[in-house]
């Protein structure tokens, strides 16, 4: 049985992975997981491919054993893999709980670390992963402080595990979506911090482009011009100078 997994397939970018990948290749079944079952069980009447919706709370380390022993059960060939899980939270360190970030660090860390490990065991050449991360990998950001830094390290992960993988023939890609409408920001954004957006790109280019990025050979994609000016400008100027340059855009304070 060829199967694709997709987290976060709830909605937004995971969402959209579901219909863009059953759309260009063939799939016995999809496994789609998210924590809203009913959201998951929505997708049988969106897309023409066999869905099992699969619940599971991926902060939780529980939830990747049970994934595990799901593969060991069924012996699936993973053709693809996406881990599109993450939330981010748009304040200052101090003034979110504290818990919120072990969640965050969980999600955006542990979970794509833990599912592709038990994933990888059930690929073959040819098989793909997608990981979501965000050009806020690409440098520190003020007020967005540690959900940049869980994408920083899940662009680095992403990236070596290309190189690793090279020679089994399987490809690892991370997504680096900017500004992105997506239900991300129904949770990021709690009150007037983060209120300047360059941008807001369609998830559904973001997703071609990672789709198409795919075949060419690269470990990172980027869509969009102002995306790209930005990954590249945030590789030649002083991280000082970003995070000022951020915290004047946002009218926000440099804290004392």
């Amino acid at each position: 049985m060829k199967i694709a997994v997709i987290t976060g397939a709830s909605s937004g970018m995971g969402r959209e992975f579901v219909k863009q990948l059953t759309d260009k290749f063939d799939f016995d079944e999809v496994w789609v997981v998210a924590r809203r079952l009913e959201r998951l069980e929505a997708l049988k009447d969106e897309v023409k491919v066999n869905i099992r919706p699969i619940s599971l709370d991926l902060i939780k380390t529980q939830s990747i054993e049970e994934f595990g022993r799901m593969l060991e059960k069924e012996q699936p060939e993973i053709a693809a893999l996406v881990n599109a899980s993450g939330f981010g939270l748009f304040k200052a360190f101090d003034e979110a709980p504290l818990d919120s970030y072990y969640e965050m660090i969980a999600l955006n860390d542990s979970a794509v670390v833990g599912m592709t490990y038990k994933a990888l065991p059930y690929m073959k050449p040819g098989s793909r992963i997608w990981n979501i991360c965000s050009v806020a990998a690409f440098q520190p950001v003020p007020y967005i402080n540690v959900y940049g830094a869980t994408k920083a390290f899940a662009l680095s992960f992403t990236r070596a595990l290309n190189a690793e993988l090279k020679p089994r023939g399987i490809k690892a890609l991370a997504v680096c979506p900017y500004w992105t409408k997506t239900e991300f920001f129904d949770r990021a954004v709690t009150d007037s911090t983060i209120s300047r957006y360059e941008c807001m790109y369609d998830p559904r280019k973001v997703v071609e482009r990672a789709v198409s990025d795919m075949d060419k050979r690269k470990d990172v994609s980027i869509y969009g011009k102002e995306a790209r000016m930005n990954a590249f400008l945030t590789k030649l100027l002083p991280h000082r100078f970003v995070m000022n340059f951020f915290l004047k855009q946002q009218k926000l304070p440099k804290r004392k």
